[in-house]
C-alpha cells in the first residue's frame, strides 16, 4: 500500500467555531493506483488533498495518521513536512496556472525549486528537457516568462515541475477545470503517462468532473459533507454505484449521445448540511430517498465487496 490514511480530521478555524471539513477519513491507495476524488463543492476533497502536504491557517489538524511507503508522514507539523515535499509527496494546486511566479523566467523558477531541495539544477538539465518533450513543450519555454505561455502550456509545465523529483504521491487538484475539452484530455493522458513511466508511484486526482476521472482514474473515492461515502473501481462507481448519494450524483450527469426527451437529468434535492454544526448520523440522510431510522447513527465506511467500500446502513445490511 503506497498511501494509508487513518481517521484523519482537519477542521477550519472560524470566529463561530470549527468547520468540520474533513471528519475522519480512512482509506488506502495502492502502488501505481490513480485514485479520483470527487464530490460536490465544499465536500472536503481539496482539504483532504492539501492536508497530505501542507496545512495552512485557518486549517487545523485535529487527529489522524498518514503513512506513505510505510513511513509515517508528520502532516500535523509543517516544519517536519519540509523534507517530504517534492521528494516524497508533491501537489499540483488548484488554479495551478496562477501558481507560477510571473517575475521569474521558467528556467530560473525550476532551478530555485531544485536548489531548495538540495539538487543542483545542472545535474538534471537533460531530464528537464526530456520531460518537457514528453508534455510537448519546447526547451525554449525555459527562457520565457509564464505570461508568454498559454493556459494549457502552463498546466503541462506545472506537471513537469511537480514531478521532477519523482515523488511517491502526486496530488493533482482540479488540474483540468480551466481548460478546454481537448486540452483536458491531453493533460489527463500526460498524468497517466507519468505514472506509467514511473515518475510518480501513485496519484490522487481531485475534481468535480467525473468524466475526467473516467478517463484517468483506476478507482474513485466519493466524498460528501466531510465524510467518505464510497470507494471502488472507476467502472464500478460509474456503472453500478451502491451509495444513494453516488447514485444520484451519477444520475445527474448527461450521457454522451443521449436526448433530453429520452432521459431527463435528475438533480439532488436539498443542500449539504452546514459543517460548522453537522447533524448526527449519516450526513446525507436529510436528502436521501431511502433513509430510515438507523441513519440517525453514523454508518461505518466498510468493505461490502472486494475493493468496494461504502458508508451506508442499507448497503452494509444488504451485503452482511
Amino acid at each position: 500500500m503506497a498511501l494509508q490514511v487513518e481517521d484523519l480530521r482537519v477542521y477550519y478555524q472560524t470566529l463561530r467555531g470549527d468547520v468540520k471539513a474533513l471528519d475522519g477519513a480512512t482509506f488506502g491507495i495502492s502502488d501505481r493506483e490513480i485514485m479520483g476524488l470527487a464530490g460536490e463543492s465544499g465536500c472536503g476533497k481539496s482539504t483532504l488533498g492539501r492536508s497530505l502536504i501542507l496545512l495552512q491557517a485557518p486549517m487545523k489538524y485535529v487527529e489522524g495518521k498518514v503513512w506513505l511507503d510505510d513511513e509515517l508522514l508528520p502532516v500535523h507539523d509543517g516544519e517536519s513536512m519540509v523534507p517530504f515535499r517534492f521528494k516524497k509527496v508533491a501537489m499540483i494546486p488548484q488554479y495551478a496556472m496562477n501558481a507560477l511566479n510571473p517575475t521569474r523566467k521558467v528556467g530560473r523558477m525550476i532551478g530555485e525549486v531544485l536548489q531548495s531541495r538540495g539538487v543542483r539544477p545542472r545535474s538534471v538539465q537533460a531530464e528537464i528537457r526530456r520531460r518537457l518533450d514528453l508534455v510537448e513543450l519546447s526547451p525554449e519555454v525555459l527562457a520565457m516568462y509564464p505570461i508568454e505561455l498559454s493556459g494549457g502550456m502552463k498546466q503541462r509545465l506545472v506537471i513537469v515541475i511537480s514531478t521532477l523529483l519523482n515523488p511517491s504521491l502526486l496530488v493533482a487538484d482540479e488540474v483540468t477545470s480551466a481548460l478546454d475539452v481537448s486540452t483536458q484530455r491531453a493533460v489527463g493522458r500526460m498524468l497517466v503517462e507519468f505514472r506509467d513511466r514511473g515518475f510518480v508511484r501513485s496519484m490522487i486526482v481531485i475534481t468535480h468532473d467525473l468524466s475526467v476521472l473516467y478517463q484517468v482514474a483506476d478507482t474513485i473515492l466519493i466524498m460528501y459533507a466531510g465524510k467518505l461515502a464510497e470507494k471502488a473501481a472507476t467502472e464500478t462507481i460509474i456503472r453500478s454505484p451502491l451509495h444513494p448519494y453516488t447514485q444520484l450524483l451519477i444520475s445527474s450527469l448527461p450521457e454522451a449521445g443521449g436526448r433530453f426527451p429520452e432521459r431527463k437529468l435528475a438533480g439532488i434535492p436539498g443542500s449539504p448540511p452546514p459543517l460548522l454544526d453537522p447533524p448526527a448520523g449519516c450526513r446525507f440522510r436529510e436528502r436521501c430517498p431511502v433513509a430510515f431510522a438507523r441513519c440517525q447513527e453514523e454508518p461505518p465506511f466498510v468493505e461490502v465487496e472486494p475493493g468496494h467500500r461504502v458508508a451506508c446502513w442499507r448497503v452494509g445490511t444488504r451485503h452482511a
